[in-house]
Protein backbone atom coordinates (compact mmCIF):
# COMPACT_ATOMS: atom_id res chain seq x y z
CA UNK A 1 0.00 0.00 0.00
CA UNK A 2 1.32 3.62 -0.76
CA UNK A 3 1.58 5.97 1.52
CA UNK A 4 -0.79 8.12 0.54
CA UNK A 5 -3.32 5.44 0.71
CA UNK A 6 -1.75 4.34 3.84
CA UNK A 7 -2.71 7.68 5.43
CA UNK A 8 -6.04 7.72 3.51
CA UNK A 9 -6.60 4.36 5.47
CA UNK A 10 -5.70 5.59 8.84
CA UNK A 11 -7.74 8.69 8.60
CA UNK A 12 -10.63 7.05 7.81
CA UNK A 13 -10.26 4.82 10.80
CA UNK A 14 -9.83 7.85 12.67
CA UNK A 15 -12.93 9.55 11.51
CA UNK A 16 -15.18 6.34 12.49
CA UNK A 17 -13.55 5.66 15.77
CA UNK A 18 -14.32 9.19 16.79
CA UNK A 19 -17.79 8.72 15.19
CA UNK A 20 -18.49 5.67 17.70
CA UNK A 21 -17.25 7.11 20.81
CA UNK A 22 -19.14 10.60 19.99
CA UNK A 23 -22.38 8.69 19.18
CA UNK A 24 -22.09 6.20 21.89
CA UNK A 25 -20.24 8.47 24.86
CA UNK A 26 -17.50 6.05 25.67
CA UNK A 27 -14.25 6.22 24.16
CA UNK A 28 -12.78 2.84 23.21
CA UNK A 29 -10.46 0.82 25.89
CA UNK A 30 -8.00 -1.56 24.66
CA UNK A 31 -6.07 -4.23 26.38
CA UNK A 32 -8.97 -6.45 27.20
CA UNK A 33 -10.15 -10.20 26.65
CA UNK A 34 -13.92 -11.11 26.12
CA UNK A 35 -15.83 -14.59 25.93
CA UNK A 36 -18.84 -15.16 24.14
CA UNK A 37 -21.68 -16.78 26.94
CA UNK A 38 -24.95 -18.42 25.27
CA UNK A 39 -27.69 -19.41 27.44
CA UNK A 40 -28.42 -19.23 31.31
CA UNK A 41 -26.60 -22.08 32.36
CA UNK A 42 -23.39 -21.00 31.67
CA UNK A 43 -23.94 -17.45 33.21
CA UNK A 44 -25.53 -18.76 36.51
CA UNK A 45 -22.36 -21.32 36.54
CA UNK A 46 -19.56 -18.40 35.50
CA UNK A 47 -21.32 -15.75 38.24
CA UNK A 48 -20.89 -18.45 41.03
CA UNK A 49 -17.81 -19.59 40.52
CA UNK A 50 -16.76 -15.76 39.96
CA UNK A 51 -18.46 -14.97 43.10
CA UNK A 52 -16.93 -17.33 45.27
CA UNK A 53 -13.40 -16.20 44.43
CA UNK A 54 -14.29 -12.43 45.33
CA UNK A 55 -11.39 -11.19 47.30
CA UNK A 56 -12.38 -6.82 47.64
CA UNK A 57 -15.80 -5.94 45.97
CA UNK A 58 -18.92 -7.61 44.19
CA UNK A 59 -21.47 -4.94 42.34
CA UNK A 60 -24.28 -6.74 40.86
CA UNK A 61 -27.33 -5.20 38.99
CA UNK A 62 -30.06 -6.67 37.44
CA UNK A 63 -33.80 -5.99 35.99
CA UNK A 64 -35.06 -9.24 38.04
CA UNK A 65 -34.04 -11.08 40.76
CA UNK A 66 -36.18 -13.77 41.57
CA UNK A 67 -37.10 -15.69 44.99
CA UNK A 68 -36.05 -19.26 43.24
CA UNK A 69 -33.29 -21.81 43.24
CA UNK A 70 -31.46 -19.40 40.65
CA UNK A 71 -31.83 -16.33 42.69
CA UNK A 72 -31.53 -18.29 46.65
CA UNK A 73 -28.15 -19.93 45.25
CA UNK A 74 -26.91 -16.76 44.16
CA UNK A 75 -27.89 -14.62 47.36
CA UNK A 76 -26.55 -17.24 49.48
CA UNK A 77 -23.11 -17.07 47.43
CA UNK A 78 -23.33 -12.90 48.23
CA UNK A 79 -24.05 -13.83 51.73
CA UNK A 80 -20.82 -16.21 52.42
CA UNK A 81 -18.69 -13.42 50.63
CA UNK A 82 -20.33 -10.59 52.72
CA UNK A 83 -19.23 -12.59 56.10
CA UNK A 84 -15.97 -12.89 54.67
CA UNK A 85 -15.49 -9.31 54.81
CA UNK A 86 -16.33 -8.82 50.83
CA UNK A 87 -18.12 -5.42 50.32
CA UNK A 88 -21.54 -6.25 48.12
CA UNK A 89 -23.49 -3.93 46.89
CA UNK A 90 -26.81 -4.99 44.77
CA UNK A 91 -29.06 -2.64 43.01
CA UNK A 92 -32.39 -4.42 41.76
CA UNK A 93 -35.50 -2.51 39.93
CA UNK A 94 -38.53 -2.38 41.85
CA UNK A 95 -40.73 -3.31 38.66
CA UNK A 96 -38.81 -6.00 37.45
CA UNK A 97 -38.66 -7.69 41.31
CA UNK A 98 -42.57 -7.16 42.04
CA UNK A 99 -43.52 -10.55 42.78
CA UNK A 100 -40.29 -12.12 41.87
CA UNK A 101 -39.06 -11.46 45.32
CA UNK A 102 -39.72 -9.20 48.63
CA UNK A 103 -37.87 -7.84 51.22
CA UNK A 104 -37.44 -10.84 53.71
CA UNK A 105 -35.62 -12.48 50.63
CA UNK A 106 -32.16 -9.36 50.96
CA UNK A 107 -32.71 -9.89 54.54
CA UNK A 108 -29.98 -12.39 55.05
CA UNK A 109 -27.79 -10.37 52.46
CA UNK A 110 -27.97 -6.87 54.74
CA UNK A 111 -27.59 -8.88 58.32
CA UNK A 112 -24.20 -10.12 56.84
CA UNK A 113 -23.03 -6.60 55.83
CA UNK A 114 -24.39 -6.61 52.28
CA UNK A 115 -25.86 -3.30 51.05
CA UNK A 116 -29.37 -3.36 48.56
CA UNK A 117 -30.60 -0.47 47.03
CA UNK A 118 -34.08 -0.15 44.60
CA UNK A 119 -34.44 1.62 41.85
CA UNK A 120 -37.21 3.65 41.31
CA UNK A 121 -39.78 3.00 43.56
CA UNK A 122 -43.24 4.38 43.53
CA UNK A 123 -42.70 7.65 45.16
CA UNK A 124 -45.18 10.89 45.32
CA UNK A 125 -42.55 13.17 45.23
CA UNK A 126 -41.55 11.62 41.69
CA UNK A 127 -45.02 10.51 40.09
CA UNK A 128 -43.04 10.28 36.44
CA UNK A 129 -40.23 8.70 37.63
CA UNK A 130 -41.66 5.03 37.62
CA UNK A 131 -41.47 5.04 34.02
CA UNK A 132 -37.75 5.02 33.65
CA UNK A 133 -36.24 1.35 34.54
CA UNK A 134 -32.94 -0.24 35.72
CA UNK A 135 -32.80 -2.60 32.87
CA UNK A 136 -29.27 -3.60 33.07
CA UNK A 137 -27.98 -7.12 33.42
CA UNK A 138 -24.31 -6.78 35.01
CA UNK A 139 -22.17 -8.14 37.70
CA UNK A 140 -17.81 -6.76 38.19
CA UNK A 141 -15.70 -8.72 40.53
CA UNK A 142 -12.57 -6.98 41.63
CA UNK A 143 -10.67 -5.87 38.73
CA UNK A 144 -10.67 -9.39 37.72
CA UNK A 145 -14.26 -9.87 35.57
CA UNK A 146 -17.06 -8.23 34.81
CA UNK A 147 -20.14 -10.28 32.79
CA UNK A 148 -22.46 -7.87 30.57
CA UNK A 149 -25.99 -9.78 29.09
CA UNK A 150 -30.13 -9.91 28.58
CA UNK A 151 -30.17 -12.70 31.40
CA UNK A 152 -32.35 -12.28 34.52
CA UNK A 153 -31.63 -13.71 37.74
CA UNK A 154 -34.59 -16.51 37.46
CA UNK A 155 -34.74 -19.81 37.02
CA UNK A 156 -37.25 -19.35 34.40
CA UNK A 157 -34.09 -18.56 31.84
CA UNK A 158 -33.25 -22.78 32.21
CA UNK A 159 -36.43 -23.72 30.53
CA UNK A 160 -38.47 -26.75 31.91
CA UNK A 161 -36.49 -29.38 30.88
CA UNK A 162 -39.23 -32.32 32.50
CA UNK A 163 -41.89 -30.91 30.16
CA UNK A 164 -39.36 -30.75 27.13
CA UNK A 165 -39.51 -26.87 27.41
CA UNK A 166 -36.07 -25.56 25.94
CA UNK A 167 -34.09 -22.87 27.69
CA UNK A 168 -34.22 -19.37 27.06
CA UNK A 169 -31.87 -18.38 23.78
CA UNK A 170 -29.77 -15.54 25.83
CA UNK A 171 -26.86 -13.59 25.14
CA UNK A 172 -24.10 -12.64 27.28
CA UNK A 173 -20.13 -11.94 27.77
CA UNK A 174 -16.98 -12.60 30.40
CA UNK A 175 -14.90 -9.36 30.43
CA UNK A 176 -11.33 -8.93 32.07
CA UNK A 177 -8.99 -6.26 31.51
CA UNK A 178 -8.90 -2.04 32.00
CA UNK A 179 -12.90 -2.21 30.55
CA UNK A 180 -13.75 -3.55 34.14
CA UNK A 181 -13.21 0.10 35.39
CA UNK A 182 -15.91 1.42 33.21
CA UNK A 183 -18.32 -1.21 34.52
CA UNK A 184 -17.80 -0.23 37.87
CA UNK A 185 -17.74 3.15 37.14
CA UNK A 186 -21.55 2.68 35.35
CA UNK A 187 -22.55 1.05 38.79
CA UNK A 188 -21.17 3.74 40.69
CA UNK A 189 -22.76 6.62 39.06
CA UNK A 190 -26.18 4.69 39.58
CA UNK A 191 -25.95 3.90 42.89
CA UNK A 192 -24.99 7.70 43.72
CA UNK A 193 -28.18 8.46 42.52
CA UNK A 194 -29.98 6.05 45.23
CA UNK A 195 -28.20 7.30 48.01
CA UNK A 196 -24.68 7.74 49.55
CA UNK A 197 -22.30 7.67 46.85
CA UNK A 198 -19.63 4.58 46.69
CA UNK A 199 -16.76 4.15 48.44
CA UNK A 200 -14.10 5.35 45.93
CA UNK A 201 -11.94 2.53 47.25
CA UNK A 202 -13.52 -0.12 45.55
CA UNK A 203 -13.38 1.77 42.19
CA UNK A 204 -10.39 1.24 39.71
CA UNK A 205 -8.47 3.44 37.86
CA UNK A 206 -8.70 1.78 34.28
CA UNK A 207 -4.46 2.40 33.89
CA UNK A 208 -3.61 0.29 36.98
CA UNK A 209 -5.60 -2.31 36.04
CA UNK A 210 -3.36 -4.64 33.73
CA UNK A 211 -4.26 -5.68 29.82
CA UNK A 212 -5.38 -9.02 29.38
CA UNK A 213 -5.89 -9.34 25.93
CA UNK A 214 -5.86 -7.24 22.30
CA UNK A 215 -9.37 -6.63 22.75
CA UNK A 216 -10.64 -2.97 21.82
CA UNK A 217 -14.53 -2.55 23.85
CA UNK A 218 -16.63 0.66 24.53
CA UNK A 219 -18.64 0.33 27.64
CA UNK A 220 -21.91 1.94 26.98
CA UNK A 221 -23.65 2.43 29.88
CA UNK A 222 -27.32 4.61 29.40
CA UNK A 223 -29.45 6.50 31.98
CA UNK A 224 -32.73 8.11 30.60
CA UNK A 225 -32.72 10.06 28.03
CA UNK A 226 -28.80 10.05 27.11
CA UNK A 227 -29.33 7.70 24.48
CA UNK A 228 -25.80 6.70 23.56
CA UNK A 229 -27.30 3.34 22.49
CA UNK A 230 -29.55 4.43 19.87
CA UNK A 231 -26.64 6.53 18.58
CA UNK A 232 -24.74 4.02 18.04
CA UNK A 233 -27.24 1.69 16.30
CA UNK A 234 -28.17 4.62 13.84
CA UNK A 235 -24.53 4.67 13.40
CA UNK A 236 -23.82 1.43 12.39
CA UNK A 237 -26.42 1.34 10.49
CA UNK A 238 -25.44 4.26 8.35
CA UNK A 239 -21.76 3.07 8.00
CA UNK A 240 -22.65 -1.25 7.36
CA UNK A 241 -20.94 -1.65 4.38
CA UNK A 242 -21.70 -5.86 3.62
CA UNK A 243 -23.65 -7.22 6.82
CA UNK A 244 -25.53 -6.28 9.90
CA UNK A 245 -27.25 -8.66 11.50
CA UNK A 246 -29.74 -7.89 14.69
CA UNK A 247 -31.00 -10.21 17.45
CA UNK A 248 -33.60 -8.56 19.57
CA UNK A 249 -36.42 -9.76 21.98
CA UNK A 250 -38.78 -7.31 22.05
CA UNK A 251 -38.24 -5.07 18.72
CA UNK A 252 -40.75 -1.95 18.17
CA UNK A 253 -38.66 -0.17 15.55
CA UNK A 254 -39.52 3.74 15.37
CA UNK A 255 -39.29 5.31 12.08
CA UNK A 256 -35.73 6.87 11.77
CA UNK A 257 -34.28 3.54 12.53
CA UNK A 258 -36.38 1.45 10.37
CA UNK A 259 -35.83 3.98 7.57
CA UNK A 260 -31.89 3.86 8.38
CA UNK A 261 -32.19 -0.25 8.44
CA UNK A 262 -34.17 0.13 5.07
CA UNK A 263 -31.94 2.68 3.64
CA UNK A 264 -28.94 0.07 4.74
CA UNK A 265 -30.69 -2.51 2.84
CA UNK A 266 -32.00 -1.00 -0.56
CA UNK A 267 -27.43 -0.13 -0.54
CA UNK A 268 -26.87 -3.44 -0.82
CA UNK A 269 -26.31 -4.32 3.15
CA UNK A 270 -27.27 -7.84 4.04
CA UNK A 271 -29.58 -6.64 7.00
CA UNK A 272 -31.22 -9.59 9.00
CA UNK A 273 -33.41 -9.47 11.84
CA UNK A 274 -34.00 -12.13 14.44
CA UNK A 275 -36.88 -11.99 16.94
CA UNK A 276 -39.30 -14.15 19.00
CA UNK A 277 -41.23 -16.58 17.54
CA UNK A 278 -43.09 -17.06 20.94
CA UNK A 279 -42.80 -13.79 23.09
CA UNK A 280 -43.04 -13.90 27.06
CA UNK A 281 -44.67 -10.33 26.31
CA UNK A 282 -47.17 -11.28 23.37
CA UNK A 283 -48.78 -7.39 22.91
CA UNK A 284 -44.91 -6.64 22.80
CA UNK A 285 -44.35 -9.03 19.64
CA UNK A 286 -47.57 -7.94 18.01
CA UNK A 287 -45.98 -4.42 17.73
CA UNK A 288 -43.08 -5.96 16.30
CA UNK A 289 -44.90 -8.03 13.24
CA UNK A 290 -46.77 -4.39 12.87
CA UNK A 291 -43.58 -3.33 11.94
CA UNK A 292 -42.47 -5.83 9.29
CA UNK A 293 -43.70 -5.08 6.10
CA UNK A 294 -41.67 -1.53 5.52
CA UNK A 295 -38.83 -3.94 6.54
CA UNK A 296 -39.39 -6.75 4.11
CA UNK A 297 -40.40 -4.20 1.16
CA UNK A 298 -36.69 -2.71 1.41
CA UNK A 299 -35.04 -6.17 1.53
CA UNK A 300 -34.27 -6.17 5.03
CA UNK A 301 -34.71 -10.61 6.36
CA UNK A 302 -36.74 -11.00 9.14
CA UNK A 303 -36.63 -13.78 11.45
CA UNK A 304 -38.83 -15.48 14.06
CA UNK A 305 -37.02 -17.36 16.18
CA UNK A 306 -38.88 -20.95 16.75
CA UNK A 307 -37.73 -22.14 20.48
CA UNK A 308 -39.15 -21.27 23.68
CA UNK A 309 -38.34 -17.29 23.99
CA UNK A 310 -35.47 -15.41 22.40
CA UNK A 311 -34.28 -12.52 24.84
CA UNK A 312 -30.75 -12.18 23.45
CA UNK A 313 -29.90 -8.95 22.13
CA UNK A 314 -27.10 -8.25 19.73
CA UNK A 315 -25.55 -7.10 16.51
CA UNK A 316 -22.72 -7.77 14.39
CA UNK A 317 -21.71 -5.69 11.74
CA UNK A 318 -19.07 -6.05 8.45
CA UNK A 319 -17.53 -9.38 10.50
CA UNK A 320 -15.33 -6.83 12.30
CA UNK A 321 -17.80 -4.97 14.92
CA UNK A 322 -20.35 -6.37 17.23
CA UNK A 323 -23.09 -5.24 20.52
CA UNK A 324 -23.85 -7.51 23.13
CA UNK A 325 -25.79 -6.23 26.34
CA UNK A 326 -29.32 -4.85 28.04
CA UNK A 327 -30.59 -2.65 25.09
CA UNK A 328 -33.58 -3.50 23.01
CA UNK A 329 -34.45 -1.85 19.92
CA UNK A 330 -37.06 0.17 21.35
CA UNK A 331 -38.10 3.44 22.81
CA UNK A 332 -37.99 2.36 26.32
CA UNK A 333 -34.17 0.74 26.24
CA UNK A 334 -32.91 3.91 23.82
CA UNK A 335 -34.92 6.46 26.02
CA UNK A 336 -36.53 5.60 29.33
CA UNK A 337 -33.82 2.48 31.42
CA UNK A 338 -30.54 2.40 32.58
CA UNK A 339 -28.68 0.10 29.99
CA UNK A 340 -25.46 -1.35 29.83
CA UNK A 341 -23.97 -2.70 26.54
CA UNK A 342 -20.45 -3.51 25.05
CA UNK A 343 -19.41 -2.50 21.28
CA UNK A 344 -16.77 -5.09 20.53
CA UNK A 345 -14.05 -3.64 18.03
CA UNK A 346 -12.51 -6.96 16.75
CA UNK A 347 -12.29 -9.24 13.89
CA UNK A 348 -12.03 -13.01 15.67
CA UNK A 349 -14.77 -11.85 18.43
CA UNK A 350 -17.41 -10.58 15.40
CA UNK A 351 -16.68 -13.99 13.61
CA UNK A 352 -17.75 -15.79 16.62
CA UNK A 353 -21.13 -13.57 16.68
CA UNK A 354 -21.38 -14.83 13.12
CA UNK A 355 -21.20 -18.09 13.32
CA UNK A 356 -23.35 -18.01 16.28
CA UNK A 357 -25.77 -16.27 14.28
CA UNK A 358 -25.97 -18.58 11.50
CA UNK A 359 -26.76 -21.33 13.69
CA UNK A 360 -29.04 -19.62 15.68
CA UNK A 361 -31.45 -18.87 11.89
CA UNK A 362 -31.25 -22.63 11.64
CA UNK A 363 -34.12 -22.83 14.54
CA UNK A 364 -35.50 -19.70 12.89
CA UNK A 365 -38.23 -18.88 10.32
CA UNK A 366 -38.27 -16.28 7.62
CA UNK A 367 -40.49 -14.09 7.28
CA UNK A 368 -41.49 -13.71 3.69
CA UNK A 369 -43.94 -11.11 1.61
CA UNK A 370 -44.54 -14.22 -1.18
CA UNK A 371 -47.64 -15.73 0.20
CA UNK A 372 -47.10 -19.80 -0.46
CA UNK A 373 -43.57 -19.40 0.68
CA UNK A 374 -41.91 -20.13 4.36
CA UNK A 375 -38.11 -20.35 4.40
CA UNK A 376 -36.38 -22.66 7.59
CA UNK A 377 -32.97 -21.62 8.09
CA UNK A 378 -31.58 -20.72 4.74
CA UNK A 379 -33.87 -23.64 3.32
CA UNK A 380 -36.83 -22.41 1.23
CA UNK A 381 -39.88 -24.61 1.95
CA UNK A 382 -43.01 -24.54 -0.12
CA UNK A 383 -46.60 -25.21 0.45
CA UNK A 384 -48.54 -27.47 -1.57
CA UNK A 385 -51.73 -26.49 0.31
CA UNK A 386 -53.75 -23.32 1.31
CA UNK A 387 -50.79 -20.53 2.52
CA UNK A 388 -50.02 -20.46 6.21
CA UNK A 389 -49.87 -17.62 8.50
CA UNK A 390 -46.51 -16.90 10.62
CA UNK A 391 -47.04 -18.24 14.32
CA UNK A 392 -48.75 -15.28 16.17
CA UNK A 393 -48.69 -16.33 20.11
CA UNK A 394 -50.55 -14.63 22.27
CA UNK A 395 -53.90 -14.65 20.43
CA UNK A 396 -56.26 -11.71 20.81
CA UNK A 397 -54.31 -9.38 22.09
CA UNK A 398 -51.06 -9.42 20.08
CA UNK A 399 -53.56 -9.52 17.24
CA UNK A 400 -55.35 -6.18 18.53
CA UNK A 401 -51.73 -4.72 19.50
CA UNK A 402 -50.51 -4.83 15.78
CA UNK A 403 -54.15 -3.43 14.28
CA UNK A 404 -53.51 -0.82 17.18
CA UNK A 405 -50.18 0.55 15.48
CA UNK A 406 -51.04 -0.14 12.25
CA UNK A 407 -54.31 2.07 13.10
CA UNK A 408 -52.01 4.95 14.41
CA UNK A 409 -49.77 5.16 12.01
CA UNK A 410 -52.28 5.36 8.87
CA UNK A 411 -54.11 8.30 11.15
CA UNK A 412 -50.51 9.77 12.20
CA UNK A 413 -49.14 10.19 8.68
CA UNK A 414 -52.71 11.34 7.29
CA UNK A 415 -53.02 14.26 10.16
CA UNK A 416 -49.46 15.19 9.57
CA UNK A 417 -48.97 14.29 6.01
CA UNK A 418 -45.43 13.31 6.46
CA UNK A 419 -45.76 10.58 3.85
CA UNK A 420 -48.03 9.14 0.93
CA UNK A 421 -51.15 6.77 1.77
CA UNK A 422 -51.51 3.60 0.05
CA UNK A 423 -54.31 2.44 -1.09
CA UNK A 424 -54.33 -0.49 1.40
CA UNK A 425 -54.68 1.76 4.44
CA UNK A 426 -57.77 3.13 3.26
CA UNK A 427 -59.58 0.73 5.92
CA UNK A 428 -57.51 1.99 8.89
CA UNK A 429 -57.94 5.52 7.67
CA UNK A 430 -62.25 4.90 7.60
CA UNK A 431 -61.52 3.05 10.85
CA UNK A 432 -59.91 5.54 12.66
CA UNK A 433 -61.86 8.31 11.61
CA UNK A 434 -65.18 6.37 12.85
CA UNK A 435 -63.60 5.85 16.13
CA UNK A 436 -62.41 9.78 16.55
CA UNK A 437 -66.19 11.18 15.56
CA UNK A 438 -67.84 8.62 17.83
CA UNK A 439 -65.05 9.54 21.01
CA UNK A 440 -65.81 13.22 20.28
CA UNK A 441 -69.48 12.65 20.25
CA UNK A 442 -69.48 11.00 23.29
CA UNK A 443 -67.33 13.46 24.98
CA UNK A 444 -69.86 16.02 23.80
CA UNK A 445 -72.81 14.02 25.75
CA UNK A 446 -70.98 12.88 28.43
CA UNK A 447 -67.84 15.21 29.26
CA UNK A 448 -66.69 12.80 31.89
CA UNK A 449 -65.28 10.00 30.08
CA UNK A 450 -62.40 12.72 29.44
CA UNK A 451 -62.69 14.50 32.32
CA UNK A 452 -62.46 12.09 34.80
CA UNK A 453 -58.71 10.35 33.64
CA UNK A 454 -56.86 13.81 32.93
CA UNK A 455 -58.54 14.68 36.48
CA UNK A 456 -56.82 11.61 38.08
CA UNK A 457 -53.92 12.29 36.11
CA UNK A 458 -53.54 16.36 36.55
CA UNK A 459 -54.23 15.69 40.57
CA UNK A 460 -51.35 13.06 41.01
CA UNK A 461 -49.12 15.08 39.08
CA UNK A 462 -49.93 17.91 41.17
CA UNK A 463 -49.78 15.99 44.44
CA UNK A 464 -46.25 14.64 43.51
CA UNK A 465 -44.80 18.41 42.85
CA UNK A 466 -46.67 19.72 46.28
CA UNK A 467 -45.12 16.95 47.98
CA UNK A 468 -41.55 17.69 46.20
CA UNK A 469 -41.56 21.61 46.98
CA UNK A 470 -42.48 20.83 51.14
CA UNK A 471 -39.59 18.75 50.76
CA UNK A 472 -37.56 21.59 49.81
CA UNK A 473 -38.92 23.80 51.66
CA UNK A 474 -37.95 22.08 54.66
CA UNK A 475 -34.72 21.57 52.82
CA UNK A 476 -34.26 25.47 52.20
CA UNK A 477 -35.43 26.22 56.17
CA UNK A 478 -32.77 24.05 57.88
CA UNK A 479 -30.34 25.32 55.61
CA UNK A 480 -31.15 29.05 56.96
CA UNK A 481 -31.34 28.11 60.56
CA UNK A 482 -27.76 26.23 59.93
CA UNK A 483 -26.65 29.74 58.64
CA UNK A 484 -27.61 31.75 61.02
CA UNK A 485 -26.89 29.21 64.08
CA UNK A 486 -23.08 29.69 62.22
CA UNK A 487 -23.03 33.60 61.66
CA UNK A 488 -20.96 35.32 64.58
CA UNK A 489 -23.49 38.41 64.52
CA UNK A 490 -26.80 36.60 65.63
Amino acid sequence: MSNARFAAATAVRHLAERAFSRAAGAERIDGNRIELLIDAAAHFDAWLDAIGRAQRSILLENYIIRDDRIGRDLRDALVERARAGVAVHVIRDWLGCVGQSRAAFWRPLIQAGGQVRVYAPPQLTRPIAMLSRDHRKMLCIDDRIGFLSGVCISEKWLGKPERNVPPWRDTGVALHGPALAALQCAFADNWRTLGVPLDETLLDDAEHIARAGDTSVRIIATRPATAGVYRLDQTIAGMARETLWLTDAYFVGIAPYVQQLAAAARDGVDVRLLVPGSSDIPVVAGFSRAGYRPLLEAGVRVFEWNGSMLHAKTAVADGQWARVGSSNLNLASWLGNCEIDVAVEDDAFAAQMQLRYEQDLENATEIVLAPRRRRRGTRVHQQSERPRRPRRPGGSSSRAAAAGLRLANTVGAALTERRVLGSAEATPLVVGAVVLLLLGALTLVWPAILGWPMAVIVLWLGLGLAARGARLHRRRRREQQIDADDDPAC
